[in-house]
C-alpha cells in the first residue's frame, strides 16, 4: 500500500488546528486576545457597545468596553456600565424559590394552587414544572400583537397573570419542554406570595445582599440609575434605532434585572461556589430532568458543553439589550457579555464560547482558508440525516459550500483542509467522510469544541431548486401587512429598494425570494411563507418550517 500523499497546503492547515490544552490564560494573555476580537467588531461613534468581562475564580482575567451607552449623546460605553440582562433574570428568580424550599417555606412538587389557589389548573402545575419550563402555561410574549403596544403598559403582578391565565395551554404539564416566560412570572407571584414583598426585593434580600452584591436591581421606571446604557435596535432599514418600549414591569422575574459585568461574575462566585443553597436545590437548578433534559435546561441555567467541559448558562434578550453569562465549574471561569442592543445576539455567544477556551488554555484558532477546488465542494452536495428525523443539507451557492439543518439557518462553510470544514463565525467544525471508493457517505459535526463528532449519514441527491420569481408592485402589495399567531409574529413589507421584506420582533429584516405570486422563502432559516387566497389581500400566511405548520392571521 502506499503512503497517504497529503498536499502541503493541507498539512500545514491541519497542523494550524491543531489544538491542545495549554496552560490557562495569564491577565496579560487574555487581555491582548479579548481586544482582538473586539477590535475586529468595529465599534465606533455610531454603534451601540458592549462591556465584557472574564473571570477564573477570584482572580479577574480582563473588564473591558467598546462603542457607546449613548449614540446621541455621544457618551462612550464604560466597563461598569449598567445594561439590562433580559432572561438571565430567571436564576435570579430560581434561586430565590429555591432558598426558600431550603428554608422549608416550599416544596418542588407543591402544586401552584397552593399559592395561587385562584390561575386555572394550578393544582396540575408543580413549582418544578414552572422552573423548567415544562408547565405547559402560555407564554404572555407570544400572545399575538402582545410585545407593541400592551407591553408599553405598567402592571402589577396580578394584573400580569390576568393577561395571559385563561389562554388555552400549549400542552398538559409535564409533557414537554417549551421555553415560557409565563412560567417564570408565575414563579414570581409565588415568591411574592410566600415573602409577602416584590419579587426583586425578595431576590435582593434572599440572595444578593447576603453575598455582598449591589449592582445588580431592578429596573424600576420611577428611579434613576446612574450609568444605564441607553437601549438600541435596528430598523427595517437596518439602521441603529431606539429600542422599543416596555414597562419593566411585565419583564417581571423573567426578564427585568439590570446589572454590570463585575456583578454577575461576583455572583456566579456566591451560586456556584456554594454560598447561597443547599446542595440540593443547586444540584437541580444545575441538572436537567425529565422533559427538560433533552433541552438540557435545569431551573433558570442551561447545562451545555465547550471543549468537553460543562458550561452553565444563560442568555437574555429583551427591547435594546443582549446578554451572555457563562460559567464552566471545572476550572470556575466566568464570562459575561453585556451589549446594548437587540440585535445580533448569537454572534455574543460565539464571542463567549471563544473567550472562555482561551481562558482554559483551549483556545480555538482563526480558521486557514486552503483553496479546494468547485468539484470537490460539488461532491459534498446531498442530503444528510442523523437519525432523529433531522436532516442537514450540503449545498454549493456562489462558490461557498453552506450546510443547512432542518428549520436552521443557511450556515457557510471555510474550507481548512480537502475534507475539513470550519462553520463561518462560529467554533463548530464539519468532516467529510468517505468510502474506499472516495464518495462522501457522511459528515462529523464537532460542535463547540467536542472531540465527539455527532454523524449525518449520507440519504441522497439535493432537491431540485425551483427558480425564484419577480413579483410586480401589486403583488406584492398583496402580501404586505403584520401577521400573528401565539407563538409568533412576523411584518412583510417592500423595502425601499423595492424588495418584499419580512422581519420578526425586535430582529433584522431579510428577503423574500417568491416562488410562486403566493409562496415564498425565507432561505436563511429553511421556511415558507405561503400566503392565503388567489387574488387581493392575504388574509392569513402559513410558515412552514422542519414540518410543521403556523398559520398567522393578518392584523
Amino acid at each position: 500500500m502506499r503512503p497517504l500523499q497529503i498536499p502541503v497546503a493541507v498539512l500545514l492547515s491541519l497542523l494550524a488546528g491543531a489544538v491542545h490544552a495549554g496552560p490557562p490564560a495569564t491577565p496579560a494573555a487574555m487581555t491582548a486576545y479579548a481586544n482582538k476580537l473586539l477590535d475586529e467588531q468595529n465599534f465606533g461613534p455610531d454603534t451601540p457597545g458592549v462591556t465584557v468581562l472574564v473571570a477564573r475564580g477570584d482572580q479577574l482575567l480582563y473588564k473591558g468596553a467598546r462603542g457607546m451607552a449613548s449614540i446621541e449623546l455621544g457618551v462612550p460605553m464604560q466597563p461598569d456600565q449598567l445594561l439590562r440582562i433580559g432572561s438571565v433574570t430567571k436564576q435570579f428568580a430560581a434561586a430565590a424559590l429555591l432558598k426558600q424550599i431550603d428554608e422549608g417555606k416550599a416544596k418542588l412538587d407543591d402544586p401552584l394552587s397552593r399559592f395561587l389557589p385562584d390561575y386555572p389548573n394550578a393544582s396540575k402545575i408543580t413549582l418544578r414544572q414552572l422552573l423548567n419550563h415544562t408547565s405547559g402555561v402560555k407564554s404572555y410574549t407570544g400572545i399575538p400583537g402582545y410585545m407593541g403596544n400592551p407591553v408599553r403598559r405598567d402592571l402589577s403582578t396580578d394584573e400580569l397573570i390576568n393577561e395571559f391565565k385563561d389562554q388555552p395551554v400549549d400542552f398538559a404539564p409535564g409533557e414537554r419542554w417549551a421555553y415560557n416566560n409565563s412560567g417564570y412570572v408565575l414563579v414570581g407571584a409565588v415568591v411574592e406570595k410566600i415573602s409577602g414583598q416584590p419579587w426583586y426585593q425578595a431576590v435582593d434580600g434572599l440572595l444578593l445582599k447576603p453575598a455582598g452584591i449591589n449592582s445588580i436591581s431592578y429596573e424600576a421606571g420611577d428611579k434613576l440609575f446612574k450609568g444605564l446604557a441607553r437601549g438600541y435596535t435596528t430598523n427595517s432599514a437596518g439602521a441603529v434605532a431606539p429600542a422599543g418600549l416596555v414597562s419593566m414591569t411585565q419583564p417581571h422575574a423573567a426578564g427585568a434585572l439590570i446589572a454590570n459585568t463585575e456583578a454577575l461574575w461576583h455572583w456566579n462566585q456566591a451560586l456556584h461556589g456554594g454560598k447561597l443553597l443547599s446542595k440540593a436545590s443547586y444540584a437541580g437548578m444545575t441538572t436537567p430532568e425529565g422533559a427538560a433534559k433533552a433541552s438540557r435546561y435545569g431551573f433558570g441555567i442551561s447545562s451545555v458543553t465547550l471543549r468537553d467541559q460543562v458550561v452553565l448558562m444563560h442568555t437574555g434578550g429583551i427591547h435594546g439589550f443582549v446578554s451572555v453569562l457563562d460559567y464552566l465549574p471545572a476550572s470556575k471561569t466566568t464570562v459575561v457579555i453585556l451589549r446594548n442592543s437587540d440585535t445580533g445576539g448569537g454572534a455574543d455567544v460565539t464571542l463567549a464560547q471563544k473567550l472562555a477556551a482561551f481562558a482554559i488554555g483551549e483556545p480555538f484558532p482563526d480558521p486557514v482558508p486552503v483553496a479546494v477546488s468547485p468539484e470537490q465542494l460539488r461532491a459534498a452536495e446531498g442530503v444528510y440525516g442523523n437519525g432523529e428525523q433531522q436532516t442537514r443539507t450540503l449545498r454549493v451557492t456562489e462558490g461557498v459550500l453552506t450546510s443547512q439543518r432542518t428549520g436552521g439557518g443557511v450556515l457557510p462553510l471555510v474550507p481548512v483542509g480537502t475534507d475539513h470544514f470550519a462553520f463561518k463565525g462560529s467554533v463548530s467544525e464539519l468532516k467529510l467522510e468517505r468510502n474506499a471508493e472516495g464518495k462522501v457517505v457522511a459528515v462529523q459535526v464537532f460542535n463547540n469544541g467536542d472531540k465527539q463528532g455527532e454523524r449525518w449519514d449520507r440519504r441522497g441527491d439535493l432537491p431540485r431548486e425551483e427558480a425564484s420569481l419577480s413579483l410586480t408592485a401589486a403583488q406584492m402589495d398583496e402580501l404586505v401587512g403584520d401577521y400573528s399567531a401565539p407563538q409568533f409574529s412576523i411584518k412583510v413589507f417592500v423595502s425601499d429598494k423595492g424588495r418584499l421584506m419580512g422581519q420578526a420582533p425586535r430582529q433584522p429584516a431579510f428577503e423574500l425570494q417568491a416562488r410562486t405570486p403566493r409562496r415564498v422563502e425565507i432561505p436563511q432559516v429553511g421556511a415558507q411563507l405561503e400566503f392565503s387566497g388567489e387574488a387581493g389581500k392575504a388574509a392569513s400566511v402559513t410558515l412552514i418550517q422542519a414540518g410543521q405548520k403556523l398559520v398567522m392571521q393578518r392584523n
